[in-house]
């Protein structure tokens, strides 16, 4: 299936059926999602997640550093397990932040798969436009299509071009981040059933 876009750079695809899934933008009242769970590819995108998290639109759990991960990883899957449920269990949606490698992360797929079972609104955000220390990447899979049973979730893409070089342009995909991430958090996906 070939992914269309709106002019905001959002995944129109619907692969599911007609009125399985919703997006909180179509309710009446729907509000924006101020605490939220950030999944994304701890050894790639870190500095890349530390600009989504300096935006300020939105709280995120605190981003353990590279020492604390290894002590959480040390001990096991159950482990992470366990620090993945205590961090998104009083957020009111999860978005994952797709770099290039995001969808082949195993625990970015778990927590996309959690997320959908417990009902929380996810949507994904491609962050490989943004600059890691003065380097842009290239586009990911979508890690949407890679999780069991996980359907429709909208992916927004803030990446912007520049038209003379066709180059990514780190300073205006970052601007144009800063100005929708707070009303994109709003239209995540839910699981009805």
């Amino acid at each position: 299936m070939r992914e269309a876009k709106n002019c905001d750079g959002v995944n129109l695809a619907h692969r599911a059926v007609s009125g399985s899934i919703y997006s909180l933008s179509q309710q009446k009242g729907a509000t924006v999602a101020k605490t939220v769970f950030y999944s994304f590819h701890y050894d790639r995108d870190v500095h890349r997640v530390q600009l989504v998290r300096n935006i300020n639109a939105l709280e995120g759990q605190p981003l353990l550093d590279s020492q604390h991960w290894e002590q959480v990883r040390r001990q096991g899957d159950q482990a992470i397990k366990n620090w993945i449920h205590q961090q998104m269990s009083y957020k009111k949606a999860v978005i994952v932040l797709i770099g290039q490698q995001a969808a082949s992360r195993p625990w970015v797929i778990y927590e996309i798969e959690k997320a959908w079972a417990d009902k929380k609104p996810l949507l994904g955000v491609r962050i490989h436009g943004l600059s890691s220390m003065g380097t842009v990447d290239s586009p990911g899979a979508d890690p949407f299509d890679k999780a069991s049973g996980v359907f429709g979730i909208p992916v927004f893409d803030p990446t912007v071009k520049n038209i003379w070089t066709g180059m990514i342009d780190s300073k205006a995909t970052y601007k144009k981040l800063v100005d929708n991430l707070e009303p994109w958090s709003s239209q995540g996906k839910v699981r009805l059933w």
